[in-house]
């Protein structure tokens, strides 16, 4: 057997155990929910001793890390999906087919969904390795309205003077080449858009709307007219 064969025989093999590490440890955020993640625990599951876990993850942090990694990508995968499904449409129905993109997933994936727009997890910081796959989701609106700004489909909402400094500072921050009003009206809308996926999934929306997914839909387009796509 040659070096490499050895080589590509360990790496499959590693990467099924951290699978299956991680798999564990997403049945165990089901169960008892981030806060409550333990090594100690995955590696019982798994039959592993703890020295043995700790070589594919030196601490709870870093598990909880990859794991925030994936609910990232996944998450921003399924939109980047939408998004390329309608990529011929003008701008408002990609920005309402990412938005019902993001909306699947999380009803799909409620725990890992609660793991990265639920409650902080005590103790935890998340670092900058996070970073790339968080902003998946931003990026392809940032894009939707760049797009609509060069098809001359965007009409700039307008800043009062108290919010004219910030929303420089964020346009030269997050997309310098669009007008601060339109980028401080995309934050608006980015956080808006995962408070509407998080009253639904955590249940504040419960005798209030009952038809989830037209007033999501209406929601999510009256966002995209704050942000003044048309």
């Amino acid at each position: 057997m040659s070096g490499n064969t050895v080589k590509g025989a360990r790496a499959r093999a590693r990467a099924e155990v951290t699978a299956a590490i991680k798999e564990e440890a997403r049945r165990q955020l089901a169960s008892e929910g981030a806060a409550k993640l333990s090594l100690r625990a995955v590696a019982r599951e798994l039959g592993m001793v703890s020295s043995a876990l700790y070589r594919y993850f030196p601490s709870r942090d870093d598990l909880l890390t990859a794991l925030i990694i994936d609910a990232y990508d996944s998450l921003g995968e399924s939109a980047e999906a939408a998004h390329t499904a309608t990529a011929d449409a003008a701008p408002v129905e990609r920005w309402v087919a990412v938005g019902e993109a993001v909306r699947a997933w999380a009803l799909a994936h409620p725990h890992e969904y609660a793991l990265i727009y639920g409650s902080p997890v005590p103790g935890y910081s998340a670092p900058q390795t996070t970073v790339p796959s968080a902003a998946r989701v931003g990026l392809l609106l940032i894009g939707i309205v760049r797009d609509a700004r060069r098809e001359d489909r965007l009409d700039v909402p307008l800043l009062t003077d108290e919010l004219v400094p910030e929303a420089v500072r964020m346009a030269a921050d997050l997309a310098p080449d669009l007008p601060p009003g339109a980028v401080t009206a995309l934050v608006a809308a980015w956080a808006q858009l995962y408070g509407l996926v998080g009253f639904e999934l955590f249940g504040q929306f419960h005798r209030v709307v009952e038809e989830r997914e037209p007033f999501f839909r209406y929601a999510v387009t009256r966002l995209a007219r704050d942000v003044g796509l048309r």
